[in-house]
């Protein structure tokens, strides 16, 4: 059986970047832009408040995991943070990756790992679109058994030290995501996947992108009223299922053009197309270039020397 999830984390290709240990003295507060790049953090000990891109705060205790795939301000802050106007000091290097923040008097309270990941893949952004906007789960032990393995790798320059951290950053992915497979996750594939009902027509456009869904059609795989379906899908997964499918056709377009799996008629038929006129103009649309030109434009470098 195709795992959808799993699907958009391959095309992903999770790699680790950074990752570091922060001892935070309250009261303390930090932010910082971060252009996108996907992030996470697990409380080790004591406790925090992270807002993303100026939304309410939330409250990590320890033992929580936070996944964000894709944010552009990030702000956190001790539990009681300083007063208004009170800024904390700038985080003090221990050496080994490891950093000290808050007042210098006062005693550690808090120790957050906290680190970036970078996604490989040209169709990141696409791919993050199907993805909840963060990811909150609390109480897991694997997660942070998980993290701590990435965090050890990364300060070892051990043989195939980059494949071993790509695995683990793949798994830490996939292992976040189901961990917050609950209604109370935002909208996004995930949360489209924890609705039995729903699971079974997002499964359906994966086994078979090539098929000619409809709504219609994809309501009966979820054995709902087409009305139901449509209004269910977009509160769970936060796009229409048509939208859905053609993200995700796209996606596979973009792979395969990209490994140059076939001409464009090929590539067109292989994504649900039943011509490659009809298929040039949604990428075009979609993406922004012909699909001929981005094959040749998105070739991967080959070292031939």
């Amino acid at each position: 059986m195709i795992d959808p999830l799993a699907e958009v984390v391959m095309l992903l290709q999770p790699s680790a970047r950074f990752s570091k240990l922060v001892f935070g003295a309250s009261p303390w507060r930090v932010s910082r832009l971060d252009s996108g790049h996907p992030s996470y953090c697990v409380v080790l000990e004591g406790g925090c408040h992270v807002a993303i891109d100026g939304h309410e705060p939330i409250e990590l205790i320890a033992g929580d995991f936070m996944l964000i795939p894709a944010a552009y301000g990030v702000a956190m802050s001790s539990i009681v943070p300083p007063p208004p106007g009170v800024e904390t000091l700038a985080p003090i290097a221990l050496g080994n990756n490891e950093f000290r923040i808050g007042d210098p008097d006062s005693p550690v309270d808090t120790r957050i790992m906290a680190g970036h990941c970078s996604f490989g893949s040209p169709d990141a952004a696409l791919l993050v679109a199907l993805l909840p906007r963060i990811v909150h789960v609390r109480g897991e032990q694997r997660l942070a058994t998980l993290v701590q393995l990435v965090r050890d790798e990364s300060r070892e320059q051990r043989p195939a030290r980059e494949v071993v951290l790509s695995r683990l950053l793949e798994v830490l992915l996939i292992e976040a995501l189901r961990s917050s497979a609950q209604t109370t996750a935002s909208p996004g594939l995930v949360r489209g996947l924890s609705d039995g009902r729903l699971a079974a027509a997002i499964r359906g456009m994966h086994e078979q992108p090539t098929r000619a869904w409809t709504v219609a059609e994809l309501a009966k795989q979820a054995a709902l009223s087409r009305s139901t379906f449509f209004e269910r899908f977009n509160r769970a997964v936060g796009v229409a299922p048509m939208e859905y499918l053609l993200t995700w056709r796209m996606a596979l377009a973009k792979d395969l053009l990209r490994r140059n799996e076939g001409r464009v008629a090929e590539i067109a038929q292989r994504v649900g197309y039943s011509s490659a006129s009809t298929f040039s103009v949604a990428f075009t649309r979609h993406v922004g270039r012909p699909p001929s030109q981005y094959a040749r434009e998105e070739q991967p470098v080959t070292d031939d020397t």
